[in-house]
């Protein structure tokens, strides 16, 4: 019974990652689409309101529900009534935050549906490598489980967030660059 359950938690683990990381993009081609001149502006933004619906009605809040549905089944099954594994808690706490930064990108969906943009490009660029983060932390929590040095696995998502931030910068220079 773990295995299917834990294949089932792992499936909507991944098209939830996938749609949170897919929403953000359609977030910034929508903020990009206000710069555009018309008709283009309005045809692009219909068009990616209905994208954004979809996938976030469609596959992303269903996988963040079931997701939030095996995993605890799962949590049960693991610990079986003993004790708590103390990399168990730590990945309940980033999953915790993994759900707020879902509520955030519901925020930015509201606003967005309504014609409210709050966030540049960029700043949305920057939001989505969060989920970036909490990918690989979550992943190695997991994998590593009590083998994982805490000390070294924080400089190391240090070096990580570092490099995904001048990759971003980078990208923002290179389309800077490219505009007439």
């Amino acid at each position: 019974m773990f295995n299917y359950i834990l294949s089932l938690h792992i499936i909507f683990i991944v098209t939830w990652f996938a749609g949170m990381f897919y929403i953000v993009r359609l977030f910034i081609y929508n903020r990009e689409a206000l710069d555009m001149d018309e008709p283009q502006r309005s045809v692009l933004q219909k068009q990616y309101n209905v994208m954004i619906k979809r996938l976030w009605f469609g596959i992303t809040w269903p996988s963040a529900i079931l997701t939030l549905i095996f995993g605890p089944w799962m949590f049960i099954l693991y610990v079986h009534g003993g004790p708590v594994p103390g990399w168990l808690w730590t990945k309940i706490a980033f999953v915790a935050g993994l759900y707020l930064y879902h509520l955030s990108l519901h925020k930015i969906y509201r606003q967005q549906s309504k014609g409210i943009f709050k966030y540049s490009s960029y700043q949305l660029r920057m939001w989505n490598e969060l989920a970036t983060l909490f990918l690989f932390i979550i992943v190695f929590l997991v994998v590593l489980k009590n083998s994982l040095d805490m000390v070294k696995g924080m400089i190391a998502l240090i070096v990580l967030a570092i490099i995904l931030m001048m990759a971003i910068r980078i990208y923002k220079k290179v389309r800077e660059k490219g505009k007439p």
